[in-house]
């Protein structure tokens, strides 16, 4: 490079906004940008081919399309009102409108030891996959129309409000809740939310009918579910939102948990039917990794362990009697999966974080029984503002349109009366 160039590189970069680099750690903040990608990717295409892996070959497309289009709008709305809903200064329950549009952000602000806008968009992949998760309890039955009006306000009244009781400042914040990777914040507001919509909208006619066929390809929903596997170490792991040792740790508790769920629900079915079944052991390791999330940055190993047997085990109950016995058609065990995994993971952290099980510890003068207190608090909490907030959604949902497509549209398919497209073509 010549003198004249380097002036001239010189005079450019002193017209640039002064960045303070000093406080932005590189590592952690290239981390947490692949974190963002993982946890993007476990919807798109993770959780999309995990659910269309599970429907009739008539709905895949359907089920893509919901993942597709809730991705585009979670996103926009997190940067209209959810982020600031969620991270901005307000009472107790929700944040205020004052960063609506992300007006505040400017290019060179920090938010620990990484850039502002990098961990916006980490907290905007978990906005997006929250109410995707959803889809898998209503599919093959809610209009297109619904499922884009009722889950884009299911994120301003449940989602970011509860990311701010929890992460932002809000009531659970104050009482130190322990919930490191979202399942207060994901999985119970998800799985909660799935259970109401899905006894607000009512069965498919062939749940009532007991004529409900098995999954049109469990290798779509096997290949989903290796996307989520991995993409959930950006998950937990990038919740540490540095490149440290809770990063690791989380990461490898996580690992753990999943494989342990995973031969859990093997076991289980190979005692119960004679066989064990490629969506069964896949099944068993979302169990194992809903369970997790919450504890994953405080626990050790054998935290992790135990997390992935008993949340094996207990899903798998849950699962059982919901469809078995109660007869409430969450068509791909959202609550039993997510809801219940992530309660489970939210209460038993408060004793799997201590010493005796190579834990990080509880806050300093606080003893388990009262880390367990404001655990179900928290819990409770969370699913009753979910609970209300889901059916008010709902019914601001049918002033704009019907939740259910019609009879015919149900016996025919969604993918070709709804998107005019079908998955596959046989010529």
């Amino acid at each position: 490079m010549n003198m004249k160039s380097k002036l001239l590189t010189v005079a450019t970069l002193s017209l640039l906004p002064t960045i303070s680099q000093a406080a932005v750690n590189s590592g952690d903040t290239s981390w947490i940008i692949t974190a963002t990608a993982l946890v993007l990717f476990m919807t798109l295409p993770g959780l999309a081919l995990f659910y269309t892996g599970l429907v009739q070959a008539k709905n895949a497309v359907s089920v893509m399309m919901h993942h597709f289009a809730i991705a585009c709008l979670a996103s926009v709305i997190w940067v209209i009102a959810g982020y600031s809903i969620a991270f901005s200064e307000g009472n107790q329950w929700i944040g205020y409108l004052s960063n609506a549009f992300l007006s505040q952000l400017q290019h060179s602000d920090i938010n620990g030891s990484i850039p502002e806008a990098t961990f916006i968009a980490f907290q905007m992949t978990f906005a997006i996959i929250t109410p995707a998760l959803m889809i898998g309890a209503f599919v093959e039955r809610m209009k297109f129309s619904a499922v884009v009006i009722f889950l884009s306000i299911w994120i301003v009244l449940v989602y970011a409000p509860v990311t701010h009781m929890v992460w932002g400042g809000g009531i659970l914040t104050g009482m130190g809740i322990m919930d490191f990777a979202g399942d207060l914040v994901v999985h119970a507001t998800a799985g909660v939310g799935a259970l109401i919509t899905a006894i607000a909208i009512g069965p498919r006619k062939q749940f009532v009918k007991s004529t409900v066929k098995p999954p049109h390809s469990p290798i779509l929903t096997m290949i989903g579910a290796s996307m989520l596997w991995v993409g959930w170490f950006g998950f937990n792991g990038g919740s540490a939102l540095s490149a440290g040792t809770n990063a690791g740790m989380a990461v490898l508790v996580t690992h753990v948990s999943a494989a342990v769920a995973s031969i859990v629900w093997m076991i289980i079915e190979r005692i119960r039917f004679g066989k064990s079944s490629l969506v069964g052991i896949v099944t068993g390791m979302v169990a194992g990794l809903a369970t997790v999330t919450p504890a994953s940055g405080y626990i050790g190993v054998p935290g992790g362990m135990i997390l992935g047997l008993v949340g094996g085990v207990v899903c798998y109950i849950v699962a059982d009697l919901l469809k078995g016995r109660i007869k409430v058609d969450d068509s791909l065990d959202v609550f039993a999966v997510h809801g219940v995994g992530g309660v489970i993971g939210t209460i038993m952290v408060s004793f799997l974080a201590m010493d005796q099980f190579s834990g990080a510890g509880l806050a300093e003068g606080v003893t388990m029984q009262a880390q367990l207190i404001t655990q179900l608090y928290g819990v409770g909490i969370t699913v009753a503002w979910t609970i209300v907030f889901t059916l008010l959604a709902l019914w601001i949902t049918t002033f704009f349109t019907r939740l259910r497509v019609q009879d015919s549209t149900e016996d025919e398919g969604l993918d070709e009366k709804a998107h005019g497209e079908k998955a596959y073509t046989i010529e």
